[in-house]
């Protein structure tokens, strides 16, 4: 097969954006019918009026490849003016499938879906719940689809626990003398939990040759916002266990009597705090439209962001504006220190032994060992036993299922008919053709 792209292609840092629209909410994960949200208006104002042009996916989230590719069709741009991000391994909450026949399988039809000739990264997605040689495996047959079809460009590896990701990127570098271009890590840089942002794992990430850290879920899925976990579709999925749920209603409580929303104050701390640290492994391609009377850093750390409505990605975006502008008025700076002290002032000292807490996920000695490495690190306040016992409770009443993090059913209305072969169905519609032969690097 001929590549419809011209490798090699440069380090992933110069052409991904600082900021990219997850589509993790296109899902019933999160709505009830996402058929019936606003995801075409959603990502043509992104693209077009906000210039984002990176977009995050994976068949595990429902219909979102579906509805993005649909959202997609509706712009009248070259494909080569933005970039897709998918994922694939992950089949359901309890089923994973990282053989190099199910990963070129998922890629192919994660193609058809979004309707592109290419895909510009690929993540096997939760990596943690397989072992290390099933993930050397896939990884090793994204690689072919990328050296050998030329259908994608970029390979990484996405999860939750940092010490498990950073362990699986030093060992894909030791046994193949190639470096990942790409890790994302959710819920690990955010109010309730920074570990991302330890020196001593990001040295690690670095010593591993990444190239770039995408943070997403700035809100911990729906943790850190004023409505909580119980109080919306989250509550029968979501792993974080009660206590700590009570503990993050307690920071919406603080934000209101600052006058504050517990929303703003975790994606404007997110964002603002991972664009320095996360600098190392962040972007070069700053420059986009819309930005030109920006001035940002040289490098800035890259979040990925994910809304429901138009109203909130423009919120959102206005806040990632005023974050990475270095030319911010008195008032601007005088609101960034606000909301640095009022998390580490009061919501910090709020939390507790829920600072850094991590949930369970992935094989078992996984977790035990992420687990053992935060006691080491953390365990030192007064209430440093109540995630251990949390833990442990949490543990007793999820038997059947190791990470909360997706519901039983799997969409299959979604995508029962896409997971036969795209070229025996009748009336398929052929990938979007790219207007200028090759992307714009």
């Amino acid at each position: 097969m001929a590549s419809p792209i011209a490798p090699p292609p440069p380090p992933l840092s110069t052409v991904l954006p600082p900021l990219i629209l997850g589509t993790a909410t296109f899902n019933t994960q999160y709505h009830p019918d996402p058929t019936h949200m606003p995801y075409v208006s959603i990502v043509r104002e992104a693209l077009l009026t906000h210039g984002i042009t990176a977009f995050d996916t994976s068949p595990y989230y429902g219909p979102s490849e579906h509805l993005l590719g649909n959202a997609l069709e509706t712009v009248e741009t070259p494909r080569s003016s933005y970039l897709l991000l998918t994922k694939a391994g992950r089949i359901d909450a309890r089923t994973f499938d990282y053989s190099p026949v199910a990963i070129r399988a998922s890629v192919y039809r994660s193609l058809h879906r979004l309707r592109t000739p290419y895909l510009d990264l690929v993540y096997a997605h939760d990596a943690e719940f397989v072992t290390p040689q099933q993930v050397l495996a896939a990884v090793t047959e994204l690689r072919r689809l990328r050296d050998e079809d030329g259908i994608l460009r970029y390979v990484g590896i996405s999860g939750y626990p940092v010490d498990v990701l950073a362990s699986l990127a030093e060992m894909i570098y030791r046994e193949t003398g190639e470096a990942l271009d790409a890790v994302q890590s959710y819920s690990n840089f955010c109010v309730q939990n920074t570990r991302l942002g330890d020196p001593k794992l990001l040295q690690r990430f670095a010593d591993a040759g990444v190239d770039v850290i995408t943070n997403a879920s700035m809100l911990s899925m729906g943790l850190l916002t004023t409505r909580g976990v119980d109080r919306g579709p989250m509550a029968s999925w979501h792993p974080a266990p009660p206590e700590l749920r009570r503990a993050c209603n307690g920071l919406a409580q603080i934000a209101q009597s600052e006058g504050e929303h517990l929303e703003e104050v975790a994606i404007r701390w997110s964002m603002d705090h991972w664009a320095r640290i996360g600098a190392e492994f962040g972007s070069t391609a700053i420059s986009h439209k819309g930005e030109s009377g920006i001035r940002g850093p040289a490098r800035m750390g890259i979040s990925v962001m994910g809304v429901s409505s138009v109203a909130e990605l423009d919120e959102t975006y206005d806040i990632w504006r005023s974050v990475i502008n270095e030319e911010s008025d008195g008032r601007e700076v005088h609101r960034r220190r606000k909301i640095a002290a009022l998390v580490k002032d009061r919501m910090w000292p709020s939390l507790g032994g829920w600072k850094n807490y991590s949930w369970p996920s992935g094989r078992k000695e996984y977790y035990q060992r992420e687990r053992e490495s935060l006691d080491r690190e953390t365990q030192t306040e007064s209430r440093a036993g109540e995630p251990r016992r949390a833990e442990i409770r949490y543990k007793e009443t999820h038997t059947t299922r190791v990470s909360g993090r997706g519901p039983e059913e799997d969409d299959r209305k979604y995508r029962d008919a896409d997971d036969a072969d795209a070229d025996e169905r009748q009336g398929a519609r052929a990938p979007k053709k790219d207007v200028t032969g090759t992307p714009k690097l």
